[in-house]
C-alpha cells in the first residue's frame, strides 16, 4: 500500500503512430490472404455445385454457364483488393502521403521566406523614405532651393523671338549680355535652338531637349528626352538658364524663378515664334536698363528682369 508507484512505461507518438501503421498493414495482408484462400475453396465449390450436384446445370448469361461468370466477378474483385493493398498502397499509401506533406511543408516555408524577404525590402524602403522626409522637414525654405532657374530671351513688342528658326535682329549688345550672365552655367534648350549655333557656345554646357532616338551631338553636349531630365542634368548649377525655343519657353514659364528679357522696340510681323505672354500678376519688374537705337543698333531695346512673386 505504501510501496513506490509503479511507472507507466511511454513511448514516443511517432513511434507509436509507426506501429499502430504496421499493425494495419498487417490486417490488410492478411484480409488479402484470407480472400485468396476463400476465392480458390469457393471457385471449387461452385464448379462442383454446377457440375456434380447439377446445380443451375441448365442456367447460362450470354452462352457462359452462371458459376463461370460468378468466378471470373469473383476473381475481378479479388484482383481489385490485391492492387489496393499492394500498388495502389505504394504509390498513396503512407510513405506517398507523407512525401506529398513534406513537398507541401517545403513549398509554405519557401512562400513565407520570400514573403518576409518582401517585407524587409518595403520596411527598408518606407524606413528610407520616413527618413528623408523628416530630413526635409528639418530644411528651412531656403536651404531647399539650391539653384535659381532663370530664363533669357530677346523678344519684339508683340513677343516675338525668331523667324525660320533664326534671330529676326542682330544686337551686339543683347548678345554681350546673354554671354555675361550664361557664361560658365548649364544652357538647357531644344533641339532647333541648338542646331541654330554653329557650334556649341564655349565654357557653357548644353542640355538639348528632344524626342529623337540616338541624337548624335558633339562631345560634351547632353542630351535628354524631358523637360525633367534636364533639369535633373543641371541641378548642381545654382543658376541654370533656359535659353529657347518657343516651345521649351512655354514648358519652362510655370516654374522658372526668374526672367532676363530683352524688349525689343520694334514689331515683326513675319515672325514665326513667340514668347508666352508675362503675366504680371504673377511676375514683379525687378531691374530695367535702357538702351537706344544707334549706329551699332538697329532697333532701340530695353533690358528688364522679372522675379517671380512670392
Amino acid at each position: 500500500m505504501f510501496g513506490k508507484k509503479k511507472t507507466k512505461p511511454s513511448i514516443d507518438q511517432e513511434q507509436l503512430a509507426l506501429i499502430k501503421y504496421a499493425e494495419k498493414r498487417i490486417k490488410q495482408k492478411k484480409r488479402v490472404y484470407v480472400h485468396f484462400v476463400v476465392f480458390l475453396i469457393g471457385a471449387v465449390f461452385l464448379i462442383l455445385a454446377n457440375t456434380v450436384l447439377g446445380i443451375g446445370k441448365d442456367v447460362t448469361i450470354a452462352g457462359l454457364n452462371w458459376f463461370v461468370i460468378a468466378i471470373v466477378l469473383w476473381l475481378a474483385f479479388f484482383i481489385y483488393h490485391f492492387i489496393s493493398v499492394f500498388i495502389t498502397h505504394k504509390f498513396m499509401g503512407k510513405d506517398w502521403e507523407d512525401q506529398q506533406r513534406e513537398s507541401l511543408v517545403a513549398k509554405q516555408q519557401d512562400r513565407i521566406e520570400k514573403l518576409k524577404q518582401q517585407f524587409l525590402k518595403e520596411e527598408t524602403l518606407i524606413a528610407k523614405s520616413q527618413a528623408y522626409n523628416e530630413t526635409l522637414e528639418s530644411i528651412s525654405p531656403q536651404q531647399k532651393k539650391k539653384s535659381e532657374l532663370t530664363i533669357i530671351v530677346a523678344a519684339g513688342e508683340h513677343n516675338a523671338i525668331g523667324k525660320d528658326n533664326d534671330l529676326i535682329w542682330h544686337l551686339s549688345d543683347d548678345l554681350k549680355r546673354f554671354k555675361s550672365l550664361t557664361n560658365g552655367h548649364h544652357i538647357i534648350m531644344g533641339r532647333k535652338t541648338f542646331e541654330s549655333f554653329p557650334k556649341p557656345l564655349p565654357n557653357r554646357t548644353h542640355i538639348v531637349i528632344t524626342r529623337q532616338d540616338n541624337y548624335k551631338a558633339p562631345d560634351g553636349v547632353i542630351i535628354v528626352n524631358t523637360m525633367n531630365d534636364a533639369l535633373d542634368a543641371a541641378r548642381k548649377d545654382k543658376q541654370p538658364f533656359i535659353i529657347g525655343g518657343g516651345e521649351i519657353y512655354k514648358q519652362a514659364m510655370s516654374f522658372v524663378d526668374r526672367i532676363e528679357i530683352t524688349r525689343v522696340h520694334h514689331s515683326f510681323p513675319d515672325a514665326d515664334t513667340f514668347f508666352p505672354e508675362i503675366d504680371l500678376s504673377v511676375w514683379k519688374e525687378t531691374n530695367r536698363k535702357e538702351h537706344a537705337k544707334d549706329e551699332k543698333h538697329e532697333f532701340s531695346f530695353t533690358f528688364l528682369t522679372y522675379e517671380r512673386k512670392v
